[in-house]
């Protein structure tokens, strides 16, 4: 398993951050928020990442830079031991931005714990789309 975040990896583009935010779907564990964009990422010709990841944490619950930029640490950091969870089930190239959405300021195991369930969440949001005959299954029976 490869645990890193390379540059290559983070959301920059402003593009690809005006789609997440005008066309992208979002799924919630309090208090972390995942806004996901599927398709084209960018430059086909560097099409070779399936994740685009950004993070945020809101200045209106942390004043001081100090305290977001370490909400923003810590997000990283679990989104880098667990983005395996998503590379496993995913299909196509997605980008994602990755919200600290509270006034709480929780332990980074809480955090850890929040991010597996999140992105646990968001798979089984996923996988139901992709398989649609397991649905009309059940309408059968």
């Amino acid at each position: 398993m490869n645990f890193t975040y390379p540059k290559n990896e983070k959301l920059k583009s402003k593009i690809t951050i005006g789609l997440l935010f005008s066309e992208g779907k979002s799924v919630s564990k309090y208090p972390l928020r995942l806004v996901y964009y599927s398709g084209a990422l960018g430059n086909p010709e560097k099409s070779d990442e399936k994740i685009k990841m950004g993070v945020s944490v809101s200045k209106k619950h942390f004043k001081k830079a100090v305290d977001r930029n370490y909400f923003k640490r810590v997000l990283r950091e679990t989104y880098r031991l667990n983005k395996h969870l998503l590379i496993d089930n995913l299909d196509q190239p997605h980008a994602f931005m990755f919200f600290y959405q509270s006034k709480d300021r929780l332990s980074y195991e809480e955090i850890n714990t929040k991010t597996i369930q999140l992105f646990e969440k968001f798979i089984a949001q996923n996988s139901k789309k992709p398989f649609p005959e397991s649905d009309s299954s059940l309408e059968n029976k």
